[in-house]
């Protein structure tokens, strides 16, 4: 019986940590942030009101903010035509969908950018080492990279689908 109690008990604590680490995700999104690449200068930028025009309300908390969306929201998780995934601030284009991959952590993930697409800054927030990547033409917060990808890379870019769009034709 005092086992049993001591499994739910703990599977309580892992119940109320779940839902710690989801409100953490809509707070993350909602909450004010540094600028984007510790800010560095860009080709494409906007004033904060122009960005507000181009982006709606969830794309301005992840590419402006650094937000995270929730796993498993992006309709481009699903997404597995030929094509190019483009920075949804400024149309870049970012990955192609040839090295797109199931990651099966609930956002679209490639293993590898195309060239000359993102930059990358360290990222120290919530007591852990990360890689950030950014758009390379107007500094907008794409995700992070993490190197437990597939070959030939070995790199996960783990990207929000908030953060792009896609462009369906050639790879």
């Amino acid at each position: 019986m005092q086992a049993r109690r001591r499994f739910l008990l703990s599977g309580s604590a892992t119940a109320v940590a779940l839902a710690a680490a989801f409100a953490h995700w809509k707070a993350v999104a909602a909450a004010p942030g540094a600028a984007p690449a510790g800010g560095e200068s860009f080709e494409f930028v906007r004033t904060d009101d122009q960005w507000h025009q181009i982006l709606n309300d969830n794309q301005y908390a992840v590419l402006r903010r650094g937000g995270t969306e929730r796993p498993y929201s992006s309709p481009l998780n699903s997404e597995h035509r030929s094509g190019r995934f483009n920075c949804a601030g400024c149309q870049l284009q970012a990955f192609s969908s040839s090295t797109k991959f199931d990651s099966h952590t609930g956002w679209p993930s490639f293993w590898a950018p195309l060239d000359h697409a993102v930059v990358t800054s360290d990222d120290h927030s919530f007591g852990v080492s990360r890689t950030e990547v950014h758009c390379r033409r107007c500094g907008g917060h794409l995700g992070h990279v993490f190197d437990d990808g597939p070959q030939p890379t070995g790199l996960r870019y783990c990207m929000n689908g908030l953060a792009m769009t896609f462009a369906p034709g050639a790879a």
